[in-house]
């Protein structure tokens, strides 16, 4: 009997990547000898090779019409047996239905976000788990994998992790915390200043230095927040995707909000405090599931006010939930992921 031949859709972000890899990995596990290919951006190649799942990574650029077409055509050779579309939009339903793919597995309208998007699947499952990881292993066992989820191991490069460790050496560092003040919507940023008084407490009282995760466009929230940390000094990092997992594995905490780079982090089995207002951290918080090579050794901490209002709305001003979480109850949460003495 040939092996099967699945095409797995996730296009991105970060985080949502991330909250795929258990399906997949169940997927994997079920069918050991299956070939998977993953379509992906071409952004976040890297990081799904790093997880070792699928048996090639495919990228594609959803807005450039060469780069559709040699995608359809490459869709049409590879013959498969069923895809899944594990993001539930239209520009990822509609790259398995023009590739001609049979068999196409996707989320039921009562699931799915965009409109009309089912109608480009023959196979709809309505998700009834409440994460979105478990949601995505609920097309998996639609697929015919035995488990919904399974675990998954992302690896960082020998060299990465020497380049980040002479960076931060040439500055003094060797123990850190990871701060990751953006975020994409400004609704779910916890303000700036905040970041730096909570970094002035934790050099101040835990004796550690704070690395700021700079992305691209964040270069008034990080002086907003190196001009609140007084002389802690905190040290703007700026790298690709394969340095930031480096940085993110060899930290002793992780702080940010529902960020691809905090989810990042608990699937390299770093312990994080997450800042939730906006997102339900029921659906999109840390995943337990994300086992690694070095798994957390204290259980991921969820920060988020009892008045926060699920809206998943991306406003340009902070969430009122965002600004009820305080300094004092950050540090707390730091100091016990950290087991720094004060």
């Amino acid at each position: 009997m040939p092996e099967l031949r699945f095409l797995v859709v996730r296009l991105g972000s970060l985080g949502d990547i991330v909250h795929t890899f258990p399906a997949v990995a169940a997927l994997r596990e079920s069918f050991p000898n299956a070939e998977i290919i993953w379509l992906t951006h071409p952004r976040w190649k890297l990081v799904v090779e790093r997880s070792s799942i699928a048996s090639q990574v495919w990228t594609v650029e959803t807005r450039s019409f060469s780069s559709l077409r040699e995608t359809f055509r490459r869709i049409r050779a590879a013959k498969f047996d069923a895809a899944i579309d594990y993001q539930g939009l239209w520009k990822s339903s509609s790259l398995p239905f023009f590739g001609g793919v049979a068999k196409r597995i996707g989320f039921s309208s009562q699931t799915i976000r965009e409109p009309g998007v089912p109608i480009l699947y023959t196979d709809r499952v309505r998700a009834t788990a409440n994460h979105i990881a478990d949601q995505n292993g609920e097309l998996s066992l639609h697929a015919g994998a035995k488990h919904g989820v399974a675990s998954f191991t992302l690896q960082v490069s020998r060299e990465a992790d020497s380049r980040v460790r002479q960076d931060f050496s040439s500055h003094g560092i060797h123990r850190y915390v990871v701060l990751s003040p953006g975020g994409g919507w400004r609704s779910k940023y916890w303000p700036a200043e905040r970041f730096g008084a909570l970094c002035q407490k934790i050099h101040n009282s835990l004796g550690l230095r704070c690395i700021l995760n700079c992305g691209p466009g964040d270069d008034d929230l990080v002086a907003a927040v190196h001009a609140a940390s007084g002389d802690a000094n905190p040290l703007p990092y700026r790298s690709d995707l394969e340095q930031l997992m480096a940085v993110l594995r060899s930290a002793v905490c992780v702080i940010g909000g529902d960020t691809g780079p905090l989810h990042l982090a608990v699937a390299l089995g770093t312990p994080v405090v997450a800042l939730f207002g906006p997102t339900d951290p029921a659906r999109n918080g840390p995943y337990p599931l994300a086992k690694c090579s070095a798994p957390a050794a204290k259980e991921n901490i969820v920060l988020r006010s009892p008045h926060a209002v699920t809206s998943y709305k991306r406003r340009d001003q902070h969430d009122p939930a965002m600004l009820e979480i305080t300094v004092e109850e950050v540090f707390d949460a730091v100091h016990g992921q950290t087991g720094t003495p004060e």
